[in-house]
């Protein structure tokens, strides 16, 4: 028999709801969210998954990832239309969020969303913090270079003195 999960996932903690195929609820719990702890509570019920949703957020390609690499069929999924479907209901809580993923997972009601590889994430991020360097880097010559442009006959004179007592000093 294939189940359906969905997780409602949060900073600390993570709303796991376990559906079978007839729509009966199997598991609801609360676990830490890490991809470790979820992936061990799913796997206790020694059954096959079919699929395991959960909204994309901040966490969702970590634990993606995580569930993934353990072998479970993760599907992240759109968050504007689980939303969507979610706000229908009446009590909006974790509990709740991840028992509408579980019955949109079990019903096909869905849109999945591409998450993209680690390695990926590790080359967007360093491009984007080089980038960010240079901007810091362009932005702080700029404004020596404005701040010191009233100074500059002044600087060129100190820096002609400097250059005759350092040769007169080292004569």
């Amino acid at each position: 028999m294939s189940l359906f999960a969905g997780l409602d996932i949060s900073v600390k903690t993570t709303a796991i709801c376990v559906l079978d195929a007839h729509g009966r609820i199997l598991l609801e719990t609360m676990v830490d969210s890490a991809p470790e702890a979820i992936a061990d509570r799913l796997r206790e019920l020694d059954q096959p998954f079919e699929r395991i949703g959960l909204e994309a957020g901040p966490l969702s390609q970590w634990i993606y990832a995580g569930l993934v690499d353990v072998g479970l069929a993760a599907i992240c999924v759109e968050t504007r239309h689980m939303h969507a479907a979610l706000s229908a209901r009446i009590n909006k809580t974790d509990r709740n969020d991840a028992r509408g993923i579980a019955q949109m997972m079990r019903v096909g009601l869905f849109k999945a969303v591409h998450v993209k590889t680690p390695a990926s994430q590790h080359r967007r991020l360093l491009l984007t913090s080089r980038k960010l360097l240079q901007r810091k880097i362009y932005d702080i010559e700029n404004d020596l270079r404005g701040s010191l442009r009233n100074f500059a006959s002044r600087l060129a004179w100190l820096a002609r003195l400097n250059l005759k007592i350092a040769s007169v000093s080292s004569s």
